[in-house]
């Protein structure tokens, strides 16, 4: 099994709080809302939404992929941090064993925020991941981000 880590940082002027309400503790009611291409739905399949936490997300029309399950590996409201790993579904395309990610935000200095997440992606064998396949989920990544921010931006009053 080989372990390939990726970083991204994306940078708001929504200020950290928001941010990580709108995209972390509020996304699976969210996202579907504002991007039902990509997320049809996410269902609690056990647990409280904290550790232990296991959602299954159903991929809208828009996808290759028909679903994932996550587990929460932990939430710190106080510091903004998150982090889950990918554990089953289509989208680990038989080549991974699982996606474990982190994302945490910072405040920038001008009162926006700083998105900064890790994913590791765990091989299964030998198999090498294409940097083309990284990329592309990378870039799903920044437009579920970048679609957040447009929703907080258009109705500034939400998650205050």
């Amino acid at each position: 099994m080989g372990v390939v880590t990726y970083e991204m940082e994306v940078a708001t002027t929504i200020p950290p709080a928001k941010m990580f309400k709108a995209f972390v503790l509020d996304s699976d009611n969210l996202i579907p809302k504002i991007l039902p291409q990509a997320i049809k739905s996410v269902v609690t399949l056990e647990g409280d939404g904290g550790a232990g936490t296991i959602k299954q997300v159903n991929f809208g029309e828009g996808s290759q992929f028909k679903y994932t399950k996550q587990r929460i590996d932990g939430i710190d409201q106080e510091n903004f941090t998150c982090r889950y790993t990918v554990i089953e579904g289509d989208a680990l395309m038989d080549t991974l064993e699982k996606i474990s990610n982190e994302i945490k935000f910072e405040e920038a200095s001008d009162g926006g925020s700083v998105c900064k997440s890790s994913s590791s992606y765990y091989t299964i064998g030998d198999i090498n991941i294409k940097e083309e396949e990284i990329k592309a989920g990378k870039e799903k990544a920044s437009g579920m981000f970048k679609a957040i921010e447009a929703y907080l931006l258009a109705n500034p009053d939400a998650y205050n």
